[in-house]
């Protein structure tokens, strides 16, 4: 990937967590490329395959408005890591913030169309939805321009890491990248229809086979992280790309292996939200393959 950003598709979502989605959606960005390799990966065709539309930061900021107009909840910014700069003055162009930590004491200046007309301040959130492998030095970039934080924590064990996703050093990237993000934003506030406004939400993905890391997983975040930090525990794995007919990845997850990581998040206490497993299914992945950047349904 070059310097400007590659979008493979801008639209309302409606499948994220209820505090993100709400009932309006989450105005989506999907940005090609991956800093990761999961053979795994349900989005492989724009992570692994590119596939997309290069533009300009300029280009960028726009989409953000038009979907802060159609009503989205938010703007949620999908494997953006790697466009980090070029996002950075997206974010500035269509927010009008100046990338400093923010200062509540301060009003958020008015956006400014390219021909200098009022266009209403900036009041949705900003989020960061990364698969966790993100530098410090990168993030702190961010600061004052990202509202909520959405990272994966898919690993501990280095060994897993680098068989799945290529990337032996993810847990040593991952874990100070987390709490670099808490830092940032801290802990969760809500607006009054329970949509998330600040703060960080972590998720793990349970890959079949592998439930004995999800309880290290769980029991990292339990012993390094607030408990005000909400985490996500997704079920929703579907075996795509490089998994199919894989000998341990090429299944769902079992219910045993359901239940099994369910009651530790319980006796955990954490905060957040499991998905049911009928969520393993294929229909909630995005289609990338349609023209529209901002399709009505």
């Amino acid at each position: 990937m070059g310097n400007n950003p590659v979008v493979a598709r801008a639209f309302l979502h409606m499948w994220e967590e209820p505090c993100i989605s709400g009932t309006r959606g989450s105005g989506t960005v999907f940005f090609s490329g991956c800093s990761l390799r999961c053979i795994f990966c349900q989005n492989h065709e724009i992570s692994h395959g590119g596939r997309g539309k290069e533009i300009t930061a300029v280009e960028l900021a726009g989409i953000f408005r038009s979907l802060k107009d159609k009503g989205a909840h938010n703007i949620n910014l999908v494997t953006p890591s790697h466009f980090i700069p070029a996002i950075r003055e997206a974010l500035i162009i269509a927010t009008g913030r100046d990338g400093q930590p923010k200062n509540d004491m301060q009003p958020e200046r008015e956006m400014q169309s390219e021909k200098g007309e009022q266009t209403g301040k900036w009041n949705i959130p900003i989020v960061y939805n990364t698969n966790g492998y993100d530098s410090v030095e990168g993030l702190r970039t961010l600061e004052g321009l990202i509202d909520i934080y959405l990272p994966d924590l898919k690993y501990i064990t280095s060994d897993l890491s680098a068989e799945y996703s290529g990337a032996r050093d993810y847990f040593e990237k991952a874990s100070p990248a987390i709490n670099e993000m808490y830092r940032q934003v801290g802990a969760p506030v809500f607006d009054n229809d329970g949509i998330l406004q600040r703060g960080m939400i972590i998720r793990h993905l349970v890959l079949p086979g592998h439930t004995n890391e999800t309880l290290k997983v769980l029991d990292w975040i339990a012993q390094n992280m607030s408990k005000e930090v909400y985490v996500s525990l997704m079920s929703q794995y579907v075996p795509c790309h490089k998994a199919c007919g894989h000998s341990v990845l090429g299944r769902h997850i079992t219910r045993y292996e359901y239940d099994k990581v369910i009651n530790k998040f319980i006796k955990l206490g954490l905060n957040g939200y499991v998905q049911e497993r009928d969520s393993a299914s294929e229909r909630y992945i995005p289609d990338f393959g349609t023209s529209d950047y901002f399709p009505e349904s």
